[in-house]
């Protein structure tokens, strides 16, 4: 079983839960996002598997998911990283953000960045394929598909695309 945080507005843990009971109640809880950038500036962005139960064939961030009860932000990013891609790289955190998505539930996201070439072993439970992709192409493909894992499209849209706050 999987047990994660319940956190308080400000991110601060109040006490803990099972995965199920998280999503039941819609309890607040940490999320973690890691984006990979090769030389060429192109973000590896992972389609996730046909397996997983929620946005199973879209596009996700290069590694991501729940931080487990007990974990920091940047514990619950490395073990991600190297679950699911089967890599371990150093990262900076780049910010954190409070996210309220289409299921009403209230997460804290930890975006992190990391900087590789590959190759991945990923998980094929987890990832069915990975791609470099442009930030350029990125834009369009966001206009055109509905297929991006809505996590992803707030932290691109947020962070990477507007020219505000572009972080790379």
């Amino acid at each position: 079983m999987e047990y994660l945080d319940i956190v308080n507005d400000k991110d601060e843990v109040i006490g803990k839960a099972e995965y199920s009971e998280i999503y039941k109640n819609k309890l607040p809880h940490r999320i973690v996002h890691v984006l990979i950038f090769n030389s060429k500036g192109e973000i590896a962005l992972q389609i996730r598997s046909k397996n997983k139960s929620f946005c199973p064939g879209f596009f996700s961030t290069s590694a991501g998911g729940h931080v487990q009860a007990g974990e920091s932000h940047q514990q619950g990013a490395l073990r991600e990283l190297e679950e699911e891609l089967g890599i371990k790289l150093p990262l900076s955190l780049i910010a954190k953000s409070e996210y309220l998505g289409k299921e009403q539930i209230h997460k804290f996201l930890s975006i992190y960045q990391a900087e590789s070439e590959g190759p991945f072993k990923f998980n094929k439970y987890e990832v069915e394929n990975m791609e470099f992709i442009s930030l350029d192409k990125i834009k369009i493909l966001l206009k055109t598909s509905d297929k991006f894992h809505p996590e992803l499209r707030f932290i691109l849209e947020k962070y990477y695309l507007s020219s505000a706050t572009r972080i790379c």
